[in-house]
């Protein structure tokens, strides 16, 4: 355990950043999961922009590594574009 006040204090944040980073993260990945599961190309088109600036904004914060959300975000497009020639 902590003795110093300092540690104290960075086990708090970590606990509190930690929490923070996990909710983000699962909301991320939530998100590209309902846009792979819709069949409905506007349905996609929608939910698609959304997840796209949802990676963007937790790419900026640097929870997610730019590389990976240019990847997922990439996938995701590649679906929904299919979807459309398909239909």
């Amino acid at each position: 355990m902590a003795q110093h006040k300092s540690a104290k204090k960075r086990i708090r944040q970590t606990v509190k950043i930690t929490a923070r980073n996990k909710a983000a993260i699962s909301k991320v990945k939530t998100l590209v999961k309902k846009v792979y599961a819709t069949d409905d190309k506007a349905q996609a088109e929608i939910l698609l922009k959304e997840a796209t600036a949802t990676l963007d904004k937790q790419t900026s914060k640097r929870r997610i590594h730019k590389n990976t959300a240019a990847r997922q975000k990439s996938s995701l497009t590649k679906y929904v574009n299919k979807l459309s020639a398909a239909k």
